[in-house]
């Protein structure tokens, strides 16, 4: 596609975005910006493996990875 053909399709779907109304929801981007949002447990499932309850507690980091790592 050539560059006229492309940013007329660009222009285009600007044009779309800028005048179509979207319907927005206010509580769902409050509690976005607000941070309030609590991850749920298949979120933290998949990391689950990662964690060790040493690292909560703020052991010898260093000496922790030293371990792993061998």
């Amino acid at each position: 596609m050539g560059r006229g053909r492309q940013k007329a399709k660009h222009t285009k779907v600007a044009r779309e975005l800028k005048y179509s109304v979207h319907e927005t929801n206010y509580s769902e981007l409050e509690r976005e910006l607000s941070g309030s949002r609590q991850p749920n447990d298949d979120e933290l499932s998949k990391w689950s493996e990662y964690y060790d309850d040493a690292d909560a507690q703020g052991d010898d980091v260093e000496g922790d990875f030293q371990q792993r790592r061998a």
